[in-house]
């Protein structure tokens, strides 16, 4: 593979243990992998040469929730919450009707789609889950197509209670037969511990099976009132609890005092209405949070990390460094990617070279110009994803 030298940075954002910001770096990568970083005028040579012309640089997004096996539209469900009704979770089976009667190749395409669109929105890492089938067959096709397109697939089946059925015998469906159905695509399993889906004993005996069939645990919590769902993922071990817009004195302590990553989901909240997830009060606390899209029909229908982030700085009074922090490094860490040779989410020798380059020379832009597409260019493992002609980035006089 051919080594290449990116250079002319205005500001390079690593992500170290220090949250390192560079000025007037370059960076070397070759074989997929970061091999030097420092400053432009102490650059090595390299097989090729690509200026970004004193543009910002920093590590591709980490999308660590997303909902992208699914078919339908559920725009009037849109229109009437803007008009004033409120969110609920019963939503979610317009989407199980259509996802159910779609063919492999229709969601296949979508989920392509979607990954593309948020690829060129400098997303570079991506999870995504089942839910919308809730029946064996759809869940396990979900799962396998997942697979083929998102870097982590989540498991979850315990989403909503399907139709004329009852929740225990649903119980025993997503904790037997469809999980042993979806076990080969999936790393994770998930739960909506929440009114209108899954109460605290129930959510328990969904994460206890999928530990013990080896899958990591991840929450949907405390997104419609004090559900529960906070307390439980503690208790478990969750890699992250997802949501989380009301919490309790004792959920903002317990998460600061875990390992758990408090995920919020901005776009979300503003869609629903919901009110905005109290990321300063859990970064102040000590507690770990992640930022992500939500992506999905229903409640948050957009794949715009840079959306998400601009809004943290700008409604949820994170700093410019502490949002892209969150929704970089910190999502890497809720899906256990933060460390080790296959860590994402940061800018280090030997680590994978994932990064963006934005049409600014600094990522305090990504807020100072809300709602203005900046990035222009991705490399994803060292290979060039994205690469528009508006770019300043130029490699041997052109794109």
């Amino acid at each position: 593979m051919t080594s290449e030298l990116i250079t002319d940075i205005a500001e390079l954002t690593t992500n170290d243990d220090e949250h390192r910001r560079l000025r007037d770096a370059a960076m070397v990568i070759d074989e997929g992998r970061i091999a030097w970083i420092g400053p432009s005028r102490s650059a090595p040579d390299a097989d090729i040469s690509t200026s970004v012309h004193q543009s910002a640089v920093l590590p591709g997004w980490v999308d660590s929730h997303t909902h992208l096996v699914f078919a339908g539209d559920r725009s009037d469900e849109f229109e009437a919450r803007m008009a004033g009704l409120p969110y609920t979770a019963g939503g979610i089976r317009t989407t199980v009707q259509a996802t159910r009667a779609a063919s492999d190749s229709a969601l296949l395409a979508n989920l392509a789609r979607l990954r593309g669109e948020a690829e060129a929105g400098g997303t570079t890492f991506l999870e995504t889950k089942t839910g919308y089938g809730l029946d064996v067959e759809t869940e396990r096709r979900s799962a396998e197509l997942a697979a083929q397109v998102a870097d982590v697939v989540t498991f979850l089946g315990a989403h909503v209670v399907p139709d004329a059925m009852a929740a225990r015998d649903y119980l025993d469906l997503v904790t037997g037969p469809m999980l042993a159905a979806v076990r080969p695509w999936v790393s994770f399993i998930d739960v909506f511990c929440e009114r209108g889906a899954f109460d605290g004993d129930q959510s328990r005996e969904v994460l206890e099976a999928g530990i013990a069939a080896g899958l990591g645990v991840r929450v949907h919590g405390n997104q419609l009132g004090e559900s529960g769902g906070v307390a439980l993922a503690v208790e478990v071990g969750a890699m992250s609890v997802d949501h989380c817009n009301h919490l309790s004195d004792s959920d903002v302590a317990a998460l600061a005092d875990s390992t758990t990553v408090a995920t919020v989901l901005p776009a979300c909240d503003l869609s629903t209405r919901q009110p905005l997830a109290p990321a300063r009060r859990l970064l102040d606390a000590g507690a770990t949070i992640a930022i992500a899209t939500n992506c999905n029909p229903g409640s948050s229908f957009t794949t715009s990390m840079q959306y998400c982030v601009a809004t943290a700085v700008l409604q949820m009074n994170l700093t410019v460094e502490e949002a892209v922090f969150a929704a970089t490094r910190g999502a890497a860490r809720s899906l256990g990617r933060d460390t080790g040779p296959e860590a994402v989410g940061g800018l280090r020798v030997g680590g994978r070279a994932d990064f963006q380059v934005l049409a600014a020379p600094s990522a305090a832009h990504i807020a100072y110009r809300p709602g203005v597409p900046l990035t222009r260019a991705v490399w994803r493992q060292g290979e060039r994803v994205v690469a528009r002609h508006a770019t300043p980035v130029q490699e041997q006089d052109s794109l």
